[in-house]
Parts: C-alpha cells; structure tokens; sequence
C-alpha cells in the first residue's frame, strides 16, 4: 500500500506571516494523522522561513506515524537530522535561497558526497531517499550511492499531464521499473494533486510513499483538513 506524508511547510507559512502560533504546525500534524496520513514531511530551510528547527524537535516528540525530513544536506541539516533520528530522511539538492525542490540530484556527479552522507544518516538508524529526476543514469547512480529509496521529482509530470498523461508518465514508469531491478525503494513527490495523482498510482502502484503539500494544503481551503486527506488517500487505492 502506498503510504501518504503531509508535508506541512505550507502551514507554518501561514503562521509565520503573522507570527505567534496560530495556526499551531503540531497541532495540524496531529491532526493530519488522526484524519488518516500515514506520514509527516518537514523540509527545514536554513533562515527558517517556513519550518523553524525548533518545529522538527516538537514534531519528533509529538507525532506518532512515519517523520520524513526533506532538505540539502549541509553540516547543519545533518547534525539536525541525526539528532532528531526521523525514520527517513530525504536529501534535495536545494540551494539556501530556492523556494521549492525544482530538481534531482546529479548522482553521476556527487556519488562520492552522496555515498558519504547515505553512509553516516544509515550509521544511526535512519532510511535515506535521494530526489532524483527520471535520467536513467540519476537513478543507477543513485543505487550506487548506498540509499535505501528514490523518490521521483514528478513536477514534470504534473506540468505535461494536461496535454497528454500518457507521455507525461512514461518517463516515470520507466525510471521506475529500473529503480525496482536495482533494489530501491520508490517514493514520489513534486506537484501532485487530485488531478494527477490517481493515475500516476495506477501506472506505478508500487509507490511505497508520495509526499504531498502545496496541493493538499490548498485543498484543504476548500475541503477541510480532514476530508482532503480522505480524497487524497482514495486516489492511492
């Protein structure tokens, strides 16, 4: 079954720009799990814009389902991670000052610095992901770097699914199939939506994990917290 991760960081967007606690980013994660998600995200950016360090020590202390920390791995962000010891951590090769995650890794290029951190965040216990793209050399790389998982930066998909979701996957399901030959686990996330999510389950059903914010938490606006998470997780049935 394909597990759903809520990422948050739109939420302590929210209250950040007014400051004080309101809306309390704890609280909605409890909340996102008590309406069905079997996982939250966090992706701490160094100025702290949206998630504050601060959020990732109550998080660990507080939620009960599956912790997944995004972010690059920078001296700093690793000695949080292994502090904090979520059950996964994903490695994005954002810069400082990048709104969103808008690319994979280059694998071919820094397999020796990523082979380095997959070993030290493995040293403690916790699973590794690498965002990577659908490049069939990214993804062999990305198994020779050690890492437990993948997961698929599907904003592509999500840009070419209205004008044809036929092409818009198959550059996915083919970066999938070769993920499964080579032993990696398969995550995906980036721009999913109600619109686009269901099919891209149906061609790749062995997803072990989407992690999804912006669009959740839009639709949340609409829907409410609780029914949003139900819609979300019927499209991974």
């Amino acid at each position: 079954m394909t597990k759903l991760s809520v990422n948050i960081n739109k939420v302590a967007t929210l209250r950040n720009a007014r400051g004080g606690n309101v809306p309390n980013v704890c609280q909605v994660a409890l909340d996102c799990e008590k309406f069905g998600a079997q996982g939250i995200t966090v992706h701490p950016r160094p100025d702290e814009r949206h998630i504050r360090f601060s959020d990732v020590w109550e998080l660990k202390s507080k939620i009960s389902t599956e912790f997944n920390i995004e972010g690059y791995p920078s001296p700093e962000f690793i000695q949080l991670v292994k502090s904090v010891k979520p059950h996964q951590v994903t490695l994005v090769p954002d810069p400082p000052d990048a709104i969103t995650s808008n690319s994979g890794w280059d694998t071919v290029n820094n397999l020796e610095f990523l082979k380095n951190v997959v070993a030290d965040f493995q040293s403690v216990g916790i699973r590794v992901s690498i965002f990577v793209d659908t490049c069939m050399k990214n993804v062999e790389f990305a198994a020779k770097t050690g890492t437990d998982r993948i997961e698929l930066y599907t904003e592509p998909y999500a840009s070419n699914y209205p004008s044809g979701k036929e092409a818009a996957v198959a550059p996915f399901l083919e970066a999938a199939k070769l993920a499964k030959s080579l032993g990696l686990g398969l995550n995906a996330g980036h721009d999913l939506s109600l619109e686009n999510l269901k099919y891209f389950h149906e061609i790749i059903p062995w997803i072990d994990e989407v992690s999804i914010g912006h669009a959740l938490i839009s639709d949340a606006l609409y829907f409410g917290l609780e029914d949003t998470i139900k819609r979300y997780k019927e499209q991974l049935v």
